[in-house]
Formats: structure tokens, C-alpha cells, sequence
């Protein structure tokens, strides 16, 4: 790891990364793109060295309360967190200024917040986004090497509807010839509807690839899935979107089930709802004697 000192935090859309770059080791990581310009070694991790103090600064500033979000680019809790503790004291400044907060994450680690996440969801409100690959444990080592396993996710799941925390699970990517099928997909979906998932995130049935992350992608597939590169090459090229053949079929189950069951699908419906502040205390100050 080393530190850098930066100039700001959060992003016009209230998003905040307190590192760059990931020990996650995941194939298909489009955060290795060289369009983010993360110039060194990608697992070495940059710390924000002033993160804390920035973001302080900033909700202190804020005239409106809003969800502040977190882990789009870079998972706030891999282990390095454990012991910087960056995410935990961001927290608790987005506790005692009274916003919400989302993570996205793929570690089990979220559970050390716990406290947190339901203090804020108390007075406004937290959501705790997972992503969910493949269900396939052994897969998920390959494509995943180094996250929680898929069972310790879904546990995470489990523990955050017991807490009454609302969760979104990003169901991507879905790796063409990998990862990309029914009984994987039904078997996901399964475990979002018996943990009471909110959301289902789902950007189409395959993934995105562009200079930078289709080097490494392809690399890795040459390592774990022989002839599965040329097979890539062959179908798609240098394309931007991969989408997989079971597409149609696929997202119509999703979308299906999703409605069957309650759940909120697809991009659109999952970040209004994610960008939807809410304050609790509000509503109980009007709620009518009786109601």
C-alpha cells in the first residue's frame, strides 16, 4: 500500500473511493481499464490519506442530506480496511451528520460495520449492495480469487435482512460460456429471494471489456480456461459488450421473477432507489396520533 494526500472526496453524484486499485484479484475487473488511469501497480493499494478529513469537511458543508455512496470503483472493504479502518470512520461521520449511506462490496468484512449500518438505517437509511457472480463455489475461486466465497456473501445477505438492513445484489458480470447459465442464474436468484434482496442489478447477460482489463481478462482465461480466449476472440473481437447468446432467455426469467417476488430490477430502478434519501425521523415527527 501508500498513501496519497487528495483534494476531494465525494463525486458530483455524492460517490466516494477511499482507494484505487483492488486485491480482489476478479478476471473481469473493469477497474483495471486504463481510462481510470490508475498508474501504479493495480494491487497496490492507494490510501487516501485525508479521506476522513475531507469528507467531514464536506457533509459538514452540505445544505441537503443524500446517500453517500461507496465501492463503485474500488471495494471499501477489502482487507487493508481492516486495519486502516477508513470506511468504519466514514461511517460514523455520515452517522453523526445524519445522511445515508450505500456500500457495494464483495467481502464479508461489511459484517465488522454492522453497528454502523443499522444506526444509520435507524434514522434514514443504509443498504448494503453485494455482487453475486456464479454460485458455483469452485468457479468462483477461478473467477474471483481472493472475495469472500459466495456462501459468506449470501450469509451476509441473510444477516443484513435480520437487521432489518435493505440489500441490492449487482448480478454482473455473466461471463459468455462461464458463468451464463440457468441453473447459475436460478440458483442466485434463489438465494436473493430467500434473503429478501430489495434489488436485483442486472446490466444484461454478459460483460464489458476495454483496453487495459481485456489484457488481463484473457490472460487469466489462458491460465484457467484453456482455448476459452480464442473462443472470445473468435465470437466478439475487440468488442466493447460481450453479451452472451442465453441473453433473451435469461433476462426475461430475471425480470419475471423479480416481479413474482417484489424485487426491484434492473439499473434504473435500483439507483433511483439507491439515490432516495430518506429520513426517518421526519416521519415519525409527522405521523398522526393513532396512525
Amino acid at each position: 500500500m501508500h498513501e496519497v494526500v487528495v483534494k476531494g472526496i465525494l463525486s458530483a453524484k455524492n460517490g466516494m473511493n477511499i482507494y484505487r486499485g483492488c486485491t480482489h484479484g476478479c478476471i473481469y475487473c473493469d477497474s483495471r481499464s486504463t481510462c481510470y488511469q490508475i498508474l501504479h501497480t493495480f494491487e497496490d493499494i492507494e490510501v487516501k490519506k485525508n479521506a476522513v478529513e475531507l469528507l467531514e469537511q464536506t457533509l459538514r458543508k452540505k445544505k441537503k442530506k443524500v446517500m453517500i455512496g461507496t465501492g463503485s470503483m474500488c471495494d471499501p472493504y477489502m482487507d487493508i480496511e481492516l486495519s486502516t479502518q477508513i470506511m468504519r470512520k466514514s461511517l460514523q461521520l455520515i452517522l453523526d451528520y445524519g445522511f445515508g449511506a450505500t456500500v457495494l462490496t464483495k467481502s464479508a468484512n461489511v459484517l465488522r460495520d454492522l453497528d454502523l449500518l443499522k444506526k444509520i438505517n435507524e434514522n434514514t437509511k443504509s443498504v448494503v449492495q453485494i455482487t453475486l457472480t456464479t454460485f458455483d463455489e469452485n468457479l468462483c475461486r477461478l473467477i474471483e480469487p481472493n472475495v469472500s466465497t459466495t456462501k459468506e456473501r449470501i450469509e451476509v445477505l441473510k444477516i443484513m435482512k435480520e437487521n432489518n438492513i435493505p440489500t441490492v445484489v449487482w448480478l454482473s458480470p455473466i461471463l459468455p460460456y462461464i458463468n451464463d447459465t440457468r441453473e447459475n442464474i436460478e440458483a442466485i436468484m434463489n438465494a436473493c429471494i430467500a434473503t429478501g434482496v430489495r434489488g436485483i442489478l442486472c446490466f444484461g447477460i454478459g460483460l464489458t471489456l476495454r483496453e487495459g482489463n481485456r489484457e488481463y481478462f484473457y490472460k487469466k482465461l489462458d491460465e484457467s480456461f484453456p482455448g476459452m480466449k480464442e473462443k472470445y476472440i473468435n465470437k466478439f473481437g475487440n468488442s466493447y459488450e460481450l453479451q452472451s447468446e442465453n441473453q433473451k432467455e435469461l433476462m426475461d426469467y430475471l425480470k419475471e421473477t423479480s416481479k413474482k417476488h417484489g424485487i426491484l430490477f434492473g439499473p434504473d430502478a435500483c439507483f433511483s432507489y439507491l439515490h432516495e434519501f430518506e429520513d426517518k425521523n421526519l416521519y415519525e415527527q409527522i405521523r398522526l396520533p393513532g396512525m
